[in-house]
Protein backbone atom coordinates (compact mmCIF):
# COMPACT_ATOMS: atom_id res chain seq x y z
CA UNK A 1 0.00 0.00 0.00
CA UNK A 2 1.24 3.61 -0.92
CA UNK A 3 1.64 6.19 2.37
CA UNK A 4 -1.45 8.34 1.65
CA UNK A 5 -3.48 4.88 1.12
CA UNK A 6 -2.58 3.73 4.45
CA UNK A 7 -3.24 6.47 6.71
CA UNK A 8 -6.52 6.55 4.92
CA UNK A 9 -6.96 2.85 5.88
CA UNK A 10 -5.48 4.00 9.54
CA UNK A 11 -7.48 6.89 9.90
CA UNK A 12 -10.55 5.29 8.92
CA UNK A 13 -10.13 2.23 11.32
CA UNK A 14 -9.61 4.17 14.35
CA UNK A 15 -12.84 6.16 13.52
CA UNK A 16 -14.87 3.47 13.41
CA UNK A 17 -13.27 2.61 17.33
CA UNK A 18 -13.95 5.92 18.23
CA UNK A 19 -17.73 6.30 17.47
CA UNK A 20 -17.48 2.29 18.98
CA UNK A 21 -18.81 0.24 15.86
CA UNK A 22 -15.81 -1.58 16.41
CA UNK A 23 -12.51 -2.25 18.54
CA UNK A 24 -9.51 -3.57 16.56
CA UNK A 25 -6.47 -3.11 19.16
CA UNK A 26 -2.60 -3.39 20.13
CA UNK A 27 -3.03 -4.67 23.00
CA UNK A 28 -1.30 -8.43 24.35
CA UNK A 29 -4.33 -9.69 25.95
CA UNK A 30 -7.21 -12.67 25.83
CA UNK A 31 -9.66 -10.53 23.95
CA UNK A 32 -10.15 -6.77 22.40
CA UNK A 33 -13.37 -6.33 22.01
CA UNK A 34 -16.26 -5.60 24.58
CA UNK A 35 -16.49 -2.14 26.28
CA UNK A 36 -15.23 -0.47 29.53
CA UNK A 37 -14.56 -3.96 31.30
CA UNK A 38 -12.13 -5.45 28.73
CA UNK A 39 -10.76 -1.80 27.94
CA UNK A 40 -9.72 -1.79 31.32
CA UNK A 41 -8.53 -5.55 31.63
CA UNK A 42 -6.52 -5.11 28.85
CA UNK A 43 -4.73 -2.08 30.21
CA UNK A 44 -4.28 -3.67 33.44
CA UNK A 45 -2.59 -6.66 31.68
CA UNK A 46 -0.29 -4.08 29.77
CA UNK A 47 0.94 -2.05 33.01
CA UNK A 48 -1.35 0.46 34.42
CA UNK A 49 -2.44 0.17 37.78
CA UNK A 50 -6.21 0.65 39.02
CA UNK A 51 -5.14 3.74 40.89
CA UNK A 52 -4.27 5.26 36.94
CA UNK A 53 -7.35 3.28 35.86
CA UNK A 54 -9.80 5.70 38.05
CA UNK A 55 -8.07 8.41 37.62
CA UNK A 56 -8.94 9.35 33.46
CA UNK A 57 -12.42 10.49 32.55
CA UNK A 58 -14.72 7.68 31.38
CA UNK A 59 -14.33 7.08 27.89
CA UNK A 60 -11.01 7.95 27.61
CA UNK A 61 -9.28 4.15 27.82
CA UNK A 62 -10.37 2.12 24.63
CA UNK A 63 -7.78 -0.38 25.53
CA UNK A 64 -5.51 0.51 22.41
CA UNK A 65 -2.08 0.08 23.79
CA UNK A 66 0.60 -1.90 24.38
CA UNK A 67 2.01 -0.95 27.00
CA UNK A 68 2.57 2.48 29.73
CA UNK A 69 4.82 4.87 28.18
CA UNK A 70 3.49 7.49 31.07
CA UNK A 71 4.81 4.81 34.08
CA UNK A 72 8.48 5.08 32.65
CA UNK A 73 8.59 8.71 31.27
CA UNK A 74 9.50 10.02 34.87
CA UNK A 75 7.53 12.86 34.34
CA UNK A 76 8.19 15.77 36.76
CA UNK A 77 5.65 19.15 37.72
CA UNK A 78 5.84 21.51 35.28
CA UNK A 79 6.95 19.29 32.18
CA UNK A 80 5.23 19.87 28.69
CA UNK A 81 4.68 16.45 27.33
CA UNK A 82 3.46 15.26 23.75
CA UNK A 83 1.42 12.32 22.87
CA UNK A 84 1.63 11.04 19.60
CA UNK A 85 -1.54 9.34 18.68
CA UNK A 86 -3.22 10.45 21.37
CA UNK A 87 -6.70 8.68 20.71
CA UNK A 88 -9.16 9.49 23.18
CA UNK A 89 -6.92 11.18 25.77
CA UNK A 90 -5.95 8.15 28.10
CA UNK A 91 -2.30 8.61 28.02
CA UNK A 92 -2.66 12.26 28.04
CA UNK A 93 -5.04 12.54 31.13
CA UNK A 94 -2.40 10.36 33.00
CA UNK A 95 0.25 12.97 32.16
CA UNK A 96 -1.60 16.22 33.12
CA UNK A 97 -2.10 14.54 36.46
CA UNK A 98 1.80 13.88 36.75
CA UNK A 99 2.21 17.28 35.69
CA UNK A 100 -0.22 19.40 37.34
CA UNK A 101 -1.17 22.76 36.48
CA UNK A 102 2.20 24.34 36.02
CA UNK A 103 2.53 21.36 33.24
CA UNK A 104 1.21 21.02 29.99
CA UNK A 105 0.07 17.82 28.16
CA UNK A 106 -0.53 18.19 24.11
CA UNK A 107 -1.93 14.97 22.47
CA UNK A 108 -1.84 15.07 18.70
CA UNK A 109 -3.92 12.73 16.29
CA UNK A 110 -5.10 12.42 12.33
CA UNK A 111 -8.43 11.21 13.44
CA UNK A 112 -11.44 14.03 14.01
CA UNK A 113 -13.56 11.60 15.25
CA UNK A 114 -11.03 10.26 18.10
CA UNK A 115 -9.92 14.37 18.53
CA UNK A 116 -14.03 15.14 18.85
CA UNK A 117 -13.99 12.12 21.78
CA UNK A 118 -10.49 13.73 23.77
CA UNK A 119 -12.01 16.67 23.94
CA UNK A 120 -15.33 16.00 25.07
CA UNK A 121 -13.45 14.10 28.12
CA UNK A 122 -11.37 16.61 28.45
CA UNK A 123 -14.21 19.27 29.01
CA UNK A 124 -16.64 16.94 31.07
CA UNK A 125 -13.71 16.56 34.02
CA UNK A 126 -12.51 20.05 33.29
CA UNK A 127 -8.60 19.47 32.72
CA UNK A 128 -7.43 22.99 31.99
CA UNK A 129 -3.71 21.69 31.19
CA UNK A 130 -4.66 19.60 28.70
CA UNK A 131 -5.24 20.24 24.32
CA UNK A 132 -5.60 17.93 21.22
CA UNK A 133 -4.03 19.09 18.20
CA UNK A 134 -5.22 18.00 14.31
CA UNK A 135 -2.32 16.76 12.56
CA UNK A 136 0.06 13.82 11.37
CA UNK A 137 2.63 12.34 13.45
CA UNK A 138 4.92 12.84 10.48
CA UNK A 139 4.27 16.57 10.33
CA UNK A 140 3.74 17.70 13.87
CA UNK A 141 2.10 20.68 14.78
CA UNK A 142 4.60 22.19 17.12
CA UNK A 143 7.28 24.35 17.21
CA UNK A 144 10.97 23.37 17.69
CA UNK A 145 12.36 22.84 21.06
CA UNK A 146 9.19 23.07 22.10
CA UNK A 147 8.33 20.20 24.53
CA UNK A 148 10.16 18.15 27.49
CA UNK A 149 8.92 14.26 26.93
CA UNK A 150 7.43 13.29 23.54
CA UNK A 151 5.58 9.69 24.78
CA UNK A 152 3.47 7.86 22.19
CA UNK A 153 1.23 3.90 22.92
CA UNK A 154 1.22 1.45 19.54
CA UNK A 155 1.07 4.19 17.41
CA UNK A 156 4.29 5.05 15.60
CA UNK A 157 4.20 1.57 14.09
CA UNK A 158 1.33 2.56 12.78
CA UNK A 159 2.88 5.08 10.19
CA UNK A 160 4.34 4.21 6.99
CA UNK A 161 7.22 6.75 7.34
CA UNK A 162 9.10 6.26 11.20
CA UNK A 163 12.52 7.70 9.70
CA UNK A 164 9.99 10.79 9.34
CA UNK A 165 8.39 10.30 13.06
CA UNK A 166 11.35 10.19 14.91
CA UNK A 167 12.94 13.07 13.42
CA UNK A 168 9.98 15.14 13.93
CA UNK A 169 9.95 14.09 17.61
CA UNK A 170 13.79 15.34 18.12
CA UNK A 171 12.91 18.66 16.50
CA UNK A 172 10.36 19.76 18.71
CA UNK A 173 11.63 18.13 21.79
CA UNK A 174 14.25 20.88 23.75
CA UNK A 175 18.01 19.65 24.47
CA UNK A 176 18.12 17.35 27.50
CA UNK A 177 14.00 15.96 26.82
CA UNK A 178 12.82 12.39 26.78
CA UNK A 179 11.26 9.92 24.53
CA UNK A 180 9.34 7.16 26.00
CA UNK A 181 7.10 5.08 23.75
CA UNK A 182 5.72 1.92 23.99
CA UNK A 183 5.13 0.14 20.54
CA UNK A 184 4.88 -3.52 18.40
CA UNK A 185 8.08 -4.52 16.50
CA UNK A 186 9.00 -7.79 14.81
CA UNK A 187 11.80 -10.31 15.91
CA UNK A 188 11.67 -12.03 11.98
CA UNK A 189 9.78 -10.29 9.08
CA UNK A 190 6.06 -11.27 8.69
CA UNK A 191 4.37 -13.24 5.21
CA UNK A 192 3.62 -11.12 2.48
CA UNK A 193 -0.10 -11.80 3.44
CA UNK A 194 0.40 -10.02 6.60
CA UNK A 195 2.04 -7.16 5.36
CA UNK A 196 -0.15 -6.64 2.46
CA UNK A 197 -3.52 -7.06 4.77
CA UNK A 198 -5.06 -3.72 5.64
CA UNK A 199 -6.75 -5.41 8.79
CA UNK A 200 -3.59 -6.33 9.70
CA UNK A 201 -2.28 -2.92 9.63
CA UNK A 202 -5.18 -1.45 11.37
CA UNK A 203 -4.30 -4.03 14.22
CA UNK A 204 -0.65 -2.51 14.18
CA UNK A 205 0.92 -6.09 12.50
CA UNK A 206 2.25 -5.28 9.12
CA UNK A 207 3.42 -1.76 9.98
CA UNK A 208 5.57 -3.40 12.47
CA UNK A 209 9.44 -2.40 11.93
CA UNK A 210 12.62 -5.23 13.12
CA UNK A 211 13.43 -4.59 16.31
CA UNK A 212 17.10 -3.30 15.63
CA UNK A 213 16.26 -1.44 13.00
CA UNK A 214 13.07 0.32 15.07
CA UNK A 215 16.03 1.23 17.59
CA UNK A 216 18.69 2.10 15.22
CA UNK A 217 16.06 4.56 13.66
CA UNK A 218 16.03 6.21 16.84
CA UNK A 219 19.59 6.77 17.19
CA UNK A 220 19.56 7.82 13.34
CA UNK A 221 17.13 10.66 14.06
CA UNK A 222 19.93 11.85 16.45
CA UNK A 223 18.71 10.74 20.02
CA UNK A 224 21.16 8.73 22.73
CA UNK A 225 20.79 6.52 25.70
CA UNK A 226 18.00 4.67 23.14
CA UNK A 227 17.66 1.86 25.65
CA UNK A 228 14.85 -0.60 25.48
CA UNK A 229 13.66 -0.87 29.22
CA UNK A 230 11.08 -3.98 28.63
CA UNK A 231 9.96 -6.21 25.99
CA UNK A 232 6.94 -9.12 26.00
CA UNK A 233 5.62 -11.57 23.70
CA UNK A 234 2.50 -11.71 22.39
CA UNK A 235 0.45 -14.14 23.56
CA UNK A 236 -1.14 -16.70 21.13
CA UNK A 237 -3.94 -15.70 22.38
CA UNK A 238 -3.96 -12.43 20.77
CA UNK A 239 -4.02 -13.44 17.52
CA UNK A 240 -6.72 -15.69 17.79
CA UNK A 241 -9.27 -12.81 20.02
CA UNK A 242 -7.76 -10.04 18.24
CA UNK A 243 -11.01 -9.33 15.56
CA UNK A 244 -8.45 -7.83 12.99
CA UNK A 245 -5.78 -11.01 13.67
CA UNK A 246 -9.45 -13.20 13.44
CA UNK A 247 -10.48 -11.81 9.73
CA UNK A 248 -6.61 -12.58 8.38
CA UNK A 249 -6.75 -15.85 10.03
CA UNK A 250 -10.33 -16.92 8.39
CA UNK A 251 -9.39 -15.06 5.00
CA UNK A 252 -5.83 -17.00 5.05
CA UNK A 253 -7.21 -20.26 6.65
CA UNK A 254 -4.12 -20.22 8.76
CA UNK A 255 -3.19 -23.38 10.44
CA UNK A 256 -2.07 -23.36 13.97
CA UNK A 257 1.79 -24.19 13.46
CA UNK A 258 1.83 -21.17 11.43
CA UNK A 259 -0.32 -19.19 13.27
CA UNK A 260 2.31 -19.85 16.67
CA UNK A 261 5.42 -18.83 14.34
CA UNK A 262 3.70 -15.15 13.16
CA UNK A 263 2.79 -14.51 16.52
CA UNK A 264 6.14 -15.82 18.18
CA UNK A 265 8.18 -13.24 15.93
CA UNK A 266 5.49 -9.79 17.11
CA UNK A 267 6.52 -8.25 20.49
CA UNK A 268 6.20 -5.07 22.47
CA UNK A 269 8.85 -2.96 23.84
CA UNK A 270 9.01 -0.12 26.03
CA UNK A 271 11.75 2.21 24.53
CA UNK A 272 13.43 5.51 25.82
CA UNK A 273 16.01 7.86 24.61
CA UNK A 274 17.39 11.14 25.16
CA UNK A 275 17.74 14.26 22.53
CA UNK A 276 21.55 15.60 23.77
CA UNK A 277 21.83 18.75 25.24
CA UNK A 278 23.30 21.52 23.34
CA UNK A 279 21.79 20.64 20.05
CA UNK A 280 19.74 23.22 18.26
Amino acid sequence: MKEEEIRKVVREGYARIARQDSNPCCAPTTSCCGGTDLARDISRNVGYTEEELEAVPEGANLGLGCGNPVALASLQEGDIVLDLGSGAGFDCFLAANRVGERGRVIGVDMTQEMLEKARENARRAEYGNVEFRLGEIENLPLADDSVDVVISNCVINLSPDKKRVFAETFRVLRPGGRLMVSDIVLLKELPDFIKDSIEAYIGCLSGAMMKDIYVGTIQSAGFRDVRIMDETLFPIDLMVNDPTAAAIIEKQELPLEELNEVAGSVISIKVHAVKPNGTA
